[in-house]
């Protein structure tokens, strides 16, 4: 019998599969490059929550990603000394390479991974893991984005998750929370169907896997988690979000071309699966709305100019912001009815906020430089204009009109 003959909700219990097998329940990878200093400790922590408070079997496999310092060592002394660890050793680089090595391999039903600095409180490990044993969820997702997560880290880094993840939401169309935790489980028969389908090797593994799940109709199960940022993280924060945009590009053209066959893949599963109403289809109608605003604010600019140009720029853009919100809402995203209209145009302001502070930026540094040719004036507010209509798309997307606000489908027709 297949996955594909198993609906989600009658799958059988991982913890009966895995007695029958007369394996573990749960296979923990914990990816590793040079660690050597922290790998003993965060191995016997971990061994020992496993050992005194969680429910099933298990097993502690430590994926060693190309090390060249004595972190080999200290993993085979760990495999010797406790018998639920087991070390796999790699000669390439890459987060991803490592889970997708071990888990295609693993004879557990149900796989994690964590990072090894166990940021992440090992009470939530329970309550990750429990949906996907008892065959209710597919995946589960450690969120430091809920209300009930508390979160220890720096300023920088709380904008940069949450930018990414609204990035996210905004050109993938994606619903869960927190794409970036290193905090996550997924039923092994799940995992033998989608890892197939996943390329990267490094850092969006986890992001390609999740959106690729989500699409073919798999159910994702989210745990809020205590979280205390690792000061001592070497991940090259540039490199890493430089990667993850060139994967959002990836899998946009992917499912845009029909390469990656979503409906295929939900197929295996039994789902009537398909991506969200295209960025594409979404994208022309905000093109168009937004160059009828455009124009229709040069236009008001042009007539208001006389009261000064900072003056103009405020009310054109008032006047258009309120217009193009109520169009996007409707035409756009197909968000229809009188609720939540307040709470819409509200957010609409805080986005024309955003706009306005480009646009007043630009004639502020504009004006600094002399008194412009008003043909050069208006090309820097066009130009300004551009950028702001990127940005305002971004944040209506991921967060004006999100499908989980809203309660629709992404888009409308």
């Amino acid at each position: 019998m297949t996955i594909t003959d198993i609906p989600v909700a009658r799958r059988r219990n991982a913890a009966l599969t895995a007695a029958d097998r007369g394996v573990p329940v749960l296979d923990v990878v914990v990816p590793v490059y040079n660690e050597q200093a922290v790998l003993a400790d965060s191995i016997h922590r971990l061994h020992r929550h496993l050992s005194e408070d969680f429910p099933f079997s298990f097993r502690i496999t430590i994926a060693d990603n190309a090390s060249i310092d004595n972190t080999p060592e200290v993993a085979a002394e760990l495999a010797a000394e406790l018998p639920e660890v087991r070390m796999v050793r790699l000669e390439q680089k890459g987060r991803g390479r490592a889970l997708h090595a071990v888990w295609s391999t693993s004879d557990a039903p149900v796989l994690a991974y964590m990072d090894v600095d166990l940021s992440t409180d090992l009470a939530a490990l329970s309550p990750l893991v429990a949906p996907l044993v008892s065959g209710h969820s597919d995946l589960a997702i450690g969120t430091r984005l809920s209300r009930g997560s508390r979160v220890v880290r720096g300023a920088k880094r709380e904008v940069i998750s949450r930018c990414y993840n609204l990035i996210l939401r905004s050109t993938l169309a994606a619903k869960f929370s927190d794409a970036q935790c290193g905090f996550k489980a997924i039923r092994a028969d799940v995992a033998a169907e989608l890892l197939p389908y996943v390329e990267d090797t490094g850092w969006f593994f986890d992001t390609e896997l999740l959106v690729l799940a989500e699409r073919s109709g798999l159910r994702i199960h989210e745990v809020p988690v205590d979280w205390i940022d690792d000061p001592d993280s070497r991940v090259d924060i540039v490199a890493t979000a430089v990667a993850d945009l060139k994967g959002i590009a990836r899998l946009l053209k992917g499912f845009g071309t029909g390469q990656i066959p979503v409906k295929a893949i939900g197929a295996q599963f039994g789902n009537q699966a398909g991506a969200p109403k295209s960025l594409l289809n979404q994208g022309v109608r905000f093109a168009a709305i937004g160059i009828a605003s455009t124009l229709a604010y040069l236009l008001l600019f042009l007539l208001l100019r006389p009261i000064g140009a900072q003056g103009a720029n405020l009310v054109a853009l008032l006047v258009t912001a309120i217009a193009n919100t109520a169009a996007n809402r409707r035409f756009t995203f197909g968000v229809r009815g009188r609720s939540g209209v307040a709470r819409h145009q509200f957010e609409g302001f805080v986005v024309f906020g955003i706009g306005l502070g480009l646009t007043s930026g630009a004639l502020a540094l504009l004006h600094m430089l002399g008194e412009p040719h008003r043909a050069v004036e208006l090309l820097v507010l066009v130009a300004a204009n551009l950028m702001a209509t990127v940005i305002r798309f971004v944040l209506l997307r991921g967060w004006v009109f999100h499908p989980r606000r809203t309660g629709q489908n992404v888009g409308g027709k």
